[in-house]
């Protein structure tokens, strides 16, 4: 079974060129930009062609629905038929309205899971903007506030693991890191056991569903690629080809840490399994690095995690940068590298609650995604 993949630009435009034109309205009276016409278009809709039964002519432009199918936003562009991810930067819309945005809980708050957040807050109403948390989500957050009750996070940790700790000088947060050896490997690393939730521009807290952020100091911040390597958006986001170059790229993380670059992601994945094939998860590496005592995976048949590095990867979901919507909480996790493939797609390594395997890919990850990002310790 292949993991959930967000649609790329390349299908987004066959996506759109396919016979899934849906506007059957000819209707000569423009629909307002906010999408207030909804037309009994739902809110949230499983599959394309389920989608296109419903009508998106000129009175339901810039209707937006969740596609379940795609783990991501639909919006009627009121002419030739429904579009899908950076194809609507380019429309009209002005998406700061709540009725132009659908609420994901439907798809992204399966059975048995629930918001870990509870101080969570609306997102930003024009895409791109940073939001800076002033909640107990922040991470702006002192050593002893860690070591109450908002660290509490931690019961996701494997409790057969020896953690160490470490604290980012920068605003006093404590991580836990793992050191990962597997015998007979050779192979010996120390990663952080846990999220990044180092507060930069175009980052938000992870685990949120539908326009509302999730909690930080459990599922860290979801950062755009630009953000993850330390640039600005103008500089190494979507449309800008960064050439960061060879060496370790600390990005975001702390002093004394760096971002894992495709090929580190490769190696932690060999390691903890034996063998990786990219693009596809034809190995056995999720079950060993996904958080086996945190019951916020979905549930799924005949998976069963076992966290056995200590990796304790939690489903924080991601962030569509273009309309704001935190999708696929619970149910898997995307994880930036360093490494850039073309001016609109970088490297990451993804985790799938219906998947045993690791994937590393590309193509389906554009820069301008919110992904989670776990630092690697630099070589001393």
């Amino acid at each position: 079974m292949k993991m959930f993949k967000k649609i790329g630009l390349v299908s987004v435009v066959a996506f759109a060129l396919f016979a899934f034109n849906a506007c059957g309205d000819d209707s000569s009276t423009s629909g307002s930009s906010d999408g207030s016409n909804r037309g009994g278009i739902p809110d949230t809709v499983e599959t394309f062609m389920e989608l296109s039964d419903y009508d998106c002519g000129k009175s339901q432009k810039c209707v937006a629905t969740y596609l379940t199918e795609y783990h991501d936003m639909a919006v009627c562009d009121g002419d030739n038929g429904w579009v899908i991810g950076t194809l609507i930067e380019k429309m009209d819309c002005d998406f700061s309205s709540s009725s132009a945005k659908s609420s994901d809980s439907k798809s992204n708050d399966p059975a048995g899971v629930t918001d870990d957040s509870s101080d969570s807050k609306d997102n930003p109403s024009s895409a791109g903007t940073s939001t800076k948390s002033s909640n107990s989500s922040s991470s702006s957050v002192t050593p002893s506030d860690v070591e109450g009750s908002s660290k509490t996070a931690w019961d996701y940790l494997n409790p057969d693991i020896n953690y160490g700790e470490f604290t980012d000088e920068r605003d006093g947060q404590i991580y836990k890191t793992v050191t990962i050896a597997p015998a007979g490997t050779g192979y010996s690393e120390v990663w952080m056991a846990e999220n990044l939730n180092f507060e930069t521009e175009n980052s938000w807290c992870g685990g949120g569903i539908g326009t509302t952020e999730g909690d930080c100091s459990v599922y860290g911040r979801l950062y755009t690629w630009a953000a993850a390597v330390g640039r600005a958006e103008d500089e190494c986001g979507i449309d800008h080809a960064c050439n960061l170059g060879e060496g370790d790229i600390r990005g975001a993380c702390p002093k004394g840490w760096h971002l894992p670059s495709q090929s580190e992601w490769e190696a932690l994945i060999v390691a903890v399994d034996g063998s990786i094939t990219e693009y596809t998860s034809s190995n056995t590496a999720g079950t060993k690095l996904k958080s086996a005592t945190r019951g916020s995976w979905s549930s799924y048949s005949g998976i069963t995690n076992e966290d056995a590095f200590g990796f304790s990867a939690l489903p924080a979901g991601y962030r569509s940068y273009v309309i704001g919507n935190y999708n696929y909480w619970g149910k898997g996790t995307y994880f930036w590298s360093s490494t850039e493939e073309t001016i609109y797609y970088a490297y990451v390594m993804g985790l799938d609650y219906r998947n045993d395997g690791a994937l590393l890919t590309y193509d389906s990850n554009h820069k301008h995604y919110g992904d989670s990002v776990r630092c690697l310790k630099d070589s001393e």
